[in-house]
């Protein structure tokens, strides 16, 4: 239900407050018209017993919309104007200094109400702000959320959301923090990132399949201001969509330079798409277009795949790190695709500290049965192997594929299993036809994956290098991430379509493909 004077009460407060930045600053706070009904939807929506129904309110916006200034706005008032008793409003960010960005245009507005700063005592040396009246106070939190369990939170505003460099501080601060309030507030404001495997991006997506109808949520305000990846980038019409603020605190003319700086300049293109645009892009130019690749998400079953011919590719990578075997088994007949079946172990012992250090959830995959763990701190390359010869008595294993780089011993294992082993160079040669058949048969949706996310993750971070000839190769240290389940499909595909039929190799027929 929807409660007016509520709603009434957030909007009156946030308008007896100040701009502070440039020729704004001094002038009224009257809320543009998407941030008031960013208010008065989240203030004004409650429950049956008077509280609010929103705890979380996502709001993903591009920069210069005036999201600092709202932030600031919506942090005084859960501190002075929500009526609670001893609220403990936090601000949070990837960093102390990005933190304080909000909490210095909050003092700035302090400094300009009176009413507020004859109430309000800021002891800057800890950024705080404490509100006399209700003994509440706003301060600022910095990233080591080790410190932090034991709050007593009434809001949390987390700001750039896609800077956090992990998990942890948005877990301690909104897992539980708030349940000794009757009504929290964790209003999560940020741009788009590039890191998929973020907090941020869980968000984001949560937030997008709430307004698309794919979950349900009456806790969860979901606001997501952007352009779509099928939008055109160029268009001023897109802009407008993607930046409510466009024409009020954003002059179009910056847009435009930006556009024509973005245009001229391609490495520029990602940056106008993720802080204009609002779109989630990669760093790096990416080799495979993920939109084509998730098209062929088509199922993928174990049991319906027992006693087929396929072929292997491994790839060990180092001992303390990924190691990749994937099986492809080829097509029977006209109407089927190429079904990739991928495997991939990481060392249990060290799996914590790399989710730490590298942003990346491979706990969250192993839990969901997408990676596999061995004991230790290295692979265990035993284990592994063990694991192969029981997939041979599954599948008609043909071929296994390998990266020669360390592989001796295991592949002397291996054969001595009774699999046939081929060692498989790295360089332009080897690698240039099957990297294009993959993106060939990807683009004419000819390959299931069944939407690893494991080997989506890697085919998202490959970079490839080219050779004056147009042959290409998946290039790991230019590559963002890991690739070794991209590189070690491309393997197993090169001998799938290598040893496919009577009549020799489909390369043999037409050639190494040039894009």
């Amino acid at each position: 239900m929807f409660d007016k004077a509520k709603a009434d009460h957030a909007v009156n407060f946030i308008n007896c407050l100040k701009h502070t930045k440039g020729r704004w600053r001094g002038v009224p706070f009257e809320l543009l018209p998407w941030q008031d009904e960013i208010i008065r939807t989240l203030y004004g929506t409650v429950k049956e017993n008077g509280y609010r129904q929103y705890n979380t309110c996502y709001c993903e916006i591009p920069k210069k919309n005036g999201k600092s200034e709202l932030a600031a706005a919506i942090a005084l008032y859960m501190t002075c104007g929500d009526g609670e008793w001893g609220a403990e409003v936090y601000g949070c960010a990837s960093d102390r200094q990005q933190a304080s960005i909000v909490f210095d245009v909050a003092v700035d507005m302090v400094d300009q109400c009176p009413a507020l700063k004859k109430r309000i005592k800021p002891v800057m040396s800890v950024k705080r702000l404490v509100y006399k009246p209700t003994n509440s106070f706003y301060q600022v939190l910095s990233a080591e959320a080790y410190t932090k369990h034991g709050l007593n939170v009434h809001a949390v505003i987390f700001d750039e959301l896609h800077a956090q460099p992990n998990r942890e501080l948005f877990d301690v601060m909104t897992k539980g923090s708030g349940d000794a309030r009757t009504q929290p507030l964790f209003f999560l404001i940020t741009t788009a990132g590039t890191d998929r495997n973020s907090v941020c991006f869980e968000q984001h997506q949560k937030a997008l399949d709430i307004i698309e109808g794919r979950k349900i949520d009456p806790t969860f305000y979901p606001v997501i201001y952007g352009a779509s990846d099928e939008d055109d980038w160029s268009s001023e019409d897109v802009w407008y969509k993607a930046n409510p603020s466009l024409g009020y605190t954003i002059d179009i003319e910056k847009v435009q330079n930006a556009y024509i700086s973005a245009k001229e300049n391609a490495a520029e293109e990602n940056v106008f798409r993720q802080l204009r645009l609002n779109q989630w892009v990669k760093q790096s130019t990416r080799w495979m277009q993920m939109d084509k690749w998730d098209a062929c998400s088509f199922a993928v079953k174990e049991e319906e795949l027992l006693g087929r011919e396929c072929y292997g590719g491994l790839d060990l990578s180092s001992s303390t790190d990924i190691t990749a075997f994937v099986l492809v088994f080829p097509p029977r007949n006209d109407t089927e695709k190429y079904v990739i079946l991928p495997y991939f172990w990481i060392p249990e012992d060290n799996m914590r500290l790399r989710v730490r250090r590298d942003h990346v959830p491979y706990d969250v995959w192993t839990a969901e049965g997408c990676l596999k763990t061995t004991e230790g701190n290295v692979i265990h390359y035993g284990f592994i192997e063990q694991f192969i010869d029981e997939l041979g008595t599954k599948f008609h294993i043909k071929e296994i594929a390998f990266d020669r780089w360390g592989a001796v011993q295991m592949v002397q294992n291996l054969e001595g299993m009774g699999f046939t082993v081929v060692p498989f160079g790295q360089g332009y040669k080897d690698m240039s036809p099957p990297t294009k058949e993959l993106m060939k048969l990807t683009l004419e949706e000819r390959i299931a994956h069944g939407g690893h996310k494991v080997l989506r993750w890697m085919m998202d971070n490959v970079f490839v290098r080219q050779d004056p000839a147009g042959n290409i190769k998946m290039d790991k240290e230019k590559s963002t991430e890991k690739i070794d389940g991209a590189v070690a499909t491309v393997m197993a595909l090169d001998r799938a379509i290598r040893n496919e039929g009577s009549d020799g190799s489909v390369y043999d027929d037409r050639g190494i493909l040039v894009f």
